[in-house]
């Protein structure tokens, strides 16, 4: 397939996820359906349409009016013979059209391609074309960029339709009957020409010195002989234009294929490649070479010996004393590679996916093993995929590879015993080990002025200290490998970029990176973590470089989508990110010193708030209302166990009592407004503190006359503890307070703290100096006081 060709059509196959995501009909496959014309029901959204291999001799117009979004379509192999001149007038967005293979004639009379300007690929190869010459419809193919055509005469003048027209590839279509008139390709202008000879033998002279004197890039393919011709044009031309040439899908005798490379090496071609090669007569004796040219490459892919009976010898002499800079043989079942007799200009080395084994270069006489000396300025090898075992033997190789910067050895079965020294030349800067097999003890077996050093999938579990040798090393890839921790990297002062990716990390230490100073790039991503205390700071990692991106310190590459956790169960599969612990629930001693020192701090709290409160004071009060509560209980009376009688307890000090006698009783008290108070109630021979408790105990409700004697009176303390714990075992709310006159909270002693809460708690009356208010003043009062009560009889409220 034609480079270009497949490089649209792939971006079009790539293209159908984000096709499909929208619309299920954009790729249409009507193929092999035995066909006699365009189907009607196609779906509007088609955009890529094969009707190949079907019988549609006739393209009408309007058959596409329902596919405007058209931009592909593949109709060869239909033996289609006539299309309208206004077929595509419904496809505006048509790139791509395949009319291979079928029975158009007349070149000259394309009319449909009137509506077909943006045009990137068209192929009319194989039709029932007798000339070349092209009508001036073609002219309007501004977009073109890969064109294939074939016709069996070829004159000058065939391609002025297309002078205007910038073309990356023509193919011509070539068949063996050709005939072509020199300077015929005059008209195309493309950078690609490719040739396609369909198996022929005949070689036109006149139309190999077109296409070497026009195109920079030339192909030939398909071709079965007429070598000879080849090389007899190639060296007689006196201006080659053509800079890369290929031989594609060829069958060629060895010595045609030597004489052709021979004959290219004293051109001007600076590249040459020779792909899918079928060799013929392969050599019994070395064939000679050309000592020098201006070549820059060769490459040999995908060649194959048509014979058992040959010298291999011979043949990898041929290759590797080529005077190339760039030498590159792939895929073709190599199994040994000799060395040049002569230094050899060389460069770079590719023998990629071959089956070369541990003796590559060398050569055994007698029970001595000859190592290469000649390939002293190559600097690149590429030995990718090939059949190495022994690190050691392939180190011994190339140790006089004295210019050798860049060693591939990836894809291979390696191993080292770490028993020998390695015999690396000294100027190896970039070694890539990958897929490889390797252990830890490759580590042993490592050039000293490695700069690069590429050992992702092996099976390495520690970087062991050899690597401290390494001390210009400024890349290391370690990705999928079996590490459990980050590597210690003391010893490597240059390094830059670490590659960690796919490995068995679980809580990495970033402590083993302080000797890293110039680390700037660590990929960790996809590694089994285990979200726990441990993995705190490589979290804190990954938000910095999150933050400081492209600033001085480690950037974490893939963060944070390619960092989740593995362990625990109950976490697998959530972003690190989102992962977080208190760094007091991981650190021992600050959670001592967390619970410790609140611990103390309440203690000498409490220390401090006893002292500043009058505990002792608080201490005598319970103990004095423990004894007068048992010693109540101890001396009970009949009357005592009646329950309620009063509705309220009035305590204050004995400086307001003229208050008290003068304006609060009168007011209140009444036969349905019982009122107990010190003066009246109080019985002869208790203590003061059990009278206090007992009316407490007897009234529904405590009333306390605020003021300033209150608050400095021990007794009306009292009085004010035994109500609230009345009010607390009994669970209401029966504490009402009176304000005499303003009471600042500083003038209450803190003792009284029971007071300032309720002051804040509970809403209390003012005793207002407005006359006027008064009277609203005691309704307030009364109806906070009144209640339901036992019925008590009245001889026993006056004893």
């Amino acid at each position: 397939m034609r480079l270009l060709t497949a490089m649209i059509w792939a971006a079009g196959l790539l293209a159908v996820p984000q096709m499909c995501a929208s619309s299920h009909d954009s790729i249409v496959d009507r193929s092999s359906m035995n066909l006699c014309s365009v189907p009607t029901d196609l779906p509007q959204t088609a955009e890529y349409l094969d009707l190949s291999c079907n019988h549609i001799h006739r393209i009408h117009k309007g058959d596409f009016k329902n596919t405007t979004m058209l931009r592909f379509l593949n109709v060869s192999w239909n033996g289609l013979e006539k299309m309208d001149a206004e077929t595509f007038l419904d496809t505006p967005h048509l790139e791509g059209l395949d009319l291979s293979h079928n029975m158009l004639t007349n070149l000259s009379g394309q009319q449909y391609l009137l509506h077909t300007g943006n045009l990137v690929m068209l192929n009319l190869a194989w039709n029932s074309f007798l000339n070349m010459t092209l009508g001036s419809e073609f002219s309007l193919l501004v977009k073109l960029v890969d064109f294939t055509l074939g016709a069996k005469n070829i004159h000058v003048g065939d391609f002025k339709s297309l002078a205007t027209v910038k073309l990356h590839s023509c193919t011509l279509s070539l068949e063996e009957k050709l005939e072509y008139e020199a300077h015929s390709l005059m008209g195309v202008h493309a950078q690609w020409l490719h040739l396609d000879f369909n198996a022929g033998k005949l070689v036109h002279s006149d139309l190999i010195a077109d296409a070497f004197s026009l195109f920079v890039h030339v192909e030939v393919r398909n071709l079965t002989g007429g070598y000879s011709s080849l090389s007899k044009e190639l060296g007689q031309l006196a201006e080659i234009h053509t800079s890369h040439f290929y031989m594609n899908h060829i069958v060629i005798d060895w010595e045609d294929v030597t004489h052709c490379i021979n004959v290219a090496l004293q051109t001007s071609i600076s590249h040459m490649s020779a792909y899918d090669v079928a060799i013929d007569h392969p050599p019994l004796k070395n064939t000679d070479v050309a000592k020098t040219s201006t070549m820059k490459s060769f490459t040999f892919k995908q060649g194959v010996v048509n014979s058992f009976f040959f010298s291999q010898e011979c043949l990898y002499n041929f290759f590797i004393s080529m005077p190339v800079e760039h030498l590159s043989m792939w895929d073709t079942s190599l199994i040994h590679m000799t060395c040049p007799e002569d230094p050899s200009p060389i460069l770079e080395l590719d023998f990629s996916y071959n089956a070369l084994s541990d003796s590559i270069f060398s050569t055994v006489e007698g029970q001595e093993t000859i190592e290469c000396q000649t390939l002293t300025n190559v600097e690149k090898l590429t030995l990718l995929g090939n059949n190495l075992k022994d690190l050691l033997l392939v180190s011994k190789r190339v140790q006089h590879m004295r210019s050798l910067k860049h060693l591939d050895m990836s894809l291979n079965s390696l191993f080292y015993d770490g028993q020998s020294e390695c015999l690396w030349p000294s100027n190896i800067t970039i070694m890539n080990l990958s897929s490889a097999g390797l252990t830890d003890s490759v580590f042993k077996c490592l050039p000293k002025g490695i700069e690069t050093l590429d050992l992702q999938n092996n099976q390495v579990s520690v970087v062991q200290s050899f690597i401290f040798k390494l001390k210009n090393l400024s890349l290391l890839n370690l990705n999928a490998n079996r590490l459990q921790d980050l590597p210690v990297c003391d010893g490597l002062p240059k390094l830059n970029k670490l590659l960690l990716k796919s490995n068995s990390l679980h809580a990495p230490s970033l402590s083993r990176l302080e000797g890293c100073p110039n680390l700037h790039l660590l990929d960790a991503s996809h590694n089994p973590f285990t979200c726990t205390c441990s993995l705190r700071n490589f979290i804190s990692l990954g938000f910095k470089s999150d933050n400081k991106r492209g600033q001085p310190g480690i950037e974490l590459l893939a963060w944070p989508h390619g960092y989740h956790c593995f362990y625990p169960e109950a976490l697998r599969d959530s972003m690190l990110k989102d992962f977080w612990v208190y760094e007091i629930s991981c650190n021992v001693g600050l959670l001592a010193t967390a619970i410790l020192v609140p611990t103390v701090a309440l203690i000498l709290t409490i220390l401090f708030l006893c002292q500043r409160l009058d505990a002792p004071w608080y201490i005598g009060m319970i103990w004095q209302w423990t004894r007068a509560k048992r010693r109540t209980r101890k001396q009970v009376r009949p009357e005592d166990l009646i329950g309620v009688e009063f509705h309220a307890f009035v305590s204050y000090s004995q400086h307001d009592v003229e208050w008290v006698k003068n304006h609060l009783l009168p007011n209140l008290e009444g036969p349905d407004l019982r009122l107990c108070h010190h003066e009246k109630n109080f019985v002869p021979g208790k203590t003061i503190t059990e009278n206090i408790i007992s009316c407490v105990e007897k009234s529904r409700r405590s009333l306390f006359v605020l003021s300033a004697h209150f608050v400095k009176s021990d007794w009306c303390h009292y009085e004010l503890y035994f109500a609230s714990h009345q009010q607390l075992s009994l669970g209401t709310d029966g504490i009402v307070l009176v304000l005499l006159e303003p009471l600042p909270q500083y003038l209450i002693p803190s003792k009284y703290y029971q007071l300032k809460a309720m002051m804040n708690r509970h809403t209390y009356l003012e005793w207002p100096q407005d006359r006027a208010k008064h009277r609203l003043f005691w309704a307030n009062l009364r109806a906070a006081l009144q209640a339901d009560l036992p019925d008590v009889p009245v001889t026993h409220l006056q004893e």
